[in-house]
């Protein structure tokens, strides 16, 4: 029978750590490509090297990083170190038949959205216009240009490395008939009155923008699909309150189509997407 990884790890480590100190190897982590992304506990900085060594020979990665400090700013920028590897941490990671090039130390990439980069590449969007408001490095607009075959995908994203990755990807992937990249601030550069459909996959304060989402739907009218951490006891009240309060100045109506949690944030707050339909009040 083989082991679990983070058993295999322990085992690695039983005579190079205090065992004391073995109970703190975290048993979760994200892989990007060849790259692993841990999260060590700061009792067991002095061991990193070793760690990350156990790490790597027993998941096959190049490189594994430290994360110490989460995703930060509104360009959503890692806050990791090398602790073992190749400092050269540009990777692809493939998912779902799709190829994403980053790199792990400049810019972000969720395991735990994976459910919902899958769910985008099966709705039926056939010949439509979308717009991706926060592109990323096509986190959502590969999944949708690869398998749901809309007629034009524009994707903007402000962080210059995050959107050097798009280009890339875009490429990469075979799209580039389908994507057109936006560089900067998508209350700037996004095109107005086009869209069938929006995506805000952004959480912390996409509230802020849901009126240049609705500017960008055609005659204000279409599909958005919103993303937001909340509470988990008030989530839907509060939210659909603050869609449709919102919707009013267009004299549009909100109605839910679907709600999805994604994953746990924090406890108690959780990752949400909102399938909103907009429609003439």
């Amino acid at each position: 029978m083989v082991q679990k990884p983070i058993k295999q790890v322990r085992k690695k480590l039983k005579y190079k750590i205090p065992i004391e100190k073995i109970r703190l190897l975290p048993d979760k982590w994200e892989k990007n490509g060849n790259v692993l992304i841990i999260r060590l506990d700061k009792k067991l900085k002095e061991y990193d090297v070793v760690i990350g060594e156990a790490y790597s020979e027993v998941l096959g990665c190049k490189t594994v990083l430290n994360d110490v400090g989460g995703i930060t700013g509104n360009l959503r920028e890692p806050n990791v170190e090398v602790i073992y590897g190749s400092h050269e941490t540009t990777t692809i990671h493939k998912e779902n038949g799709i190829k994403f090039k980053l790199d792990p130390q400049r810019v972000m990439f969720s395991s735990g959205n994976m459910s919902e980069r899958i769910h985008m590449s099966k709705i039926s969007c056939r010949g439509e216009i979308i717009i991706d408001m926060f592109a990323g490095i096509g986190y959502f607009t590969l999944p949708l240009a690869v398998y749901a075959k809309p007629k034009k995908i524009f994707a903007c994203e402000k962080n210059p490395v995050a959107y050097n990755y798009l280009k890339e990807n875009i490429v990469l992937n075979h799209v580039s008939d389908i994507v057109e990249p936006l560089k900067g601030d998508n209350r700037e550069v996004l095109p107005k009155n086009i869209a069938n459909r929006v995506v805000m996959g952004y959480i912390g304060g996409t509230e802020k923008f849901f009126s240049n989402a609705l500017e960008s739907l055609k005659n204000n009218i279409g599909i958005i699909h919103f993303h937001e951490k909340y509470p988990e006891d008030i989530v839907l009240e509060k939210t659909i309150k603050n869609f449709d309060e919102r919707a009013q100045k267009f004299n549009r109506a909100i109605s839910l189509l679907d709600i999805r949690k994604v994953k746990s944030y924090a406890p108690g707050i959780s990752h949400y997407v909102f399938d909103l339909k907009v429609e003439q009040r």
